[in-house]
């Protein structure tokens, strides 16, 4: 794809806190849906405030949208944009066999973490942040992560692929742009079908922590709400939010 999609805002600044809080900070006079990028991040946060790590050449966005009318709706766009950069990353690479999506919001690369996405909302303006963060151009250690999680990867790395932030920015607004028009006009169905075409472990056992219990079970899909589906010794499980470990 090429262009930019028709309707969005693009700022791209050299340094920011992170890219969240700026685009949340502009939301109040900034017309929304807009894309904030910056190629420098000196406070950047992944899920339940976990440190993200922002080096040199990765890739640091925040896109701003209007909210659903519900948040159960609005959290289905981690959906949407996950499958947006696994159209994107297809695109850079021509290597469909080597991404695959981890339920709730990473994007994996020949079984490591290469992409992260992160929700917020503003209840200020109504406006929804998506943050994205990928490792491009370079991965933090593997001991920066918490033991059992996905061992950091970068784009380049491990596919001989050089993008430069900007570049990826201009690819993977094109894809969510089409995306989520589909999501408005159809609902969630053909985006978890597409999503579940690229599922990481799908019939798989994998284990499922929330902030009370662990679960174990294998994975048998995605509800129609986007909660994870597992069965384990006591049965189906549904579960609406937890970390995913394999």
């Amino acid at each position: 794809m090429t262009g930019w999609p028709e309707g969005y805002g693009r700022i791209v600044l050299s340094s920011v806190s992170s890219t969240l809080d700026e685009a949340l900070g502009r939301a109040t006079d900034q017309p929304v849906p807009f894309w904030l990028l910056a190629h420098h991040q000196t406070a950047p946060r992944g899920r339940r405030g976990r440190p993200w790590s922002m080096l040199a050449g990765n890739f640091a966005a925040t896109l701003m949208q209007p909210a659903a009318p519900t948040p159960a709706l609005s959290a289905l766009r981690s959906f949407v944009m996950s499958l947006a950069l696994h159209r994107a990353f297809v695109e850079v690479t021509g290597q469909p066999q080597a991404f695959a999506l981890k339920w709730p919001n990473d994007v994996l690369l020949n079984g490591g973490k290469v992409a992260g996405i992160l929700l917020e909302s503003s209840g200020s303006t109504g406006a929804l942040a998506i943050g994205v963060g990928v490792n491009l151009a370079a991965a933090p250690a593997p001991q920066a992560v918490e033991p059992g999680a996905a061992v950091p990867v970068s784009l380049a790395a491990e596919t001989g692929c050089v993008v430069t932030p900007e570049r990826f920015l201009d690819i993977l607004a094109q894809h969510y742009a089409v995306l989520d028009a589909q999501f408005d006009t159809y609902g969630f169905a053909p985006i978890r079908t597409a999503w579940l075409a690229h599922a990481a472990r799908l019939g798989e056992t994998i284990t499922a922590r929330t902030s009370k219990d662990t679960h174990v079970g294998i994975f048998e899909d995605v509800d129609a709400t986007g909660q994870l589906v597992i069965r384990g010794p006591r049965g189906v499980k549904t579960i609406a939010a937890a970390d995913v470990y394999f």
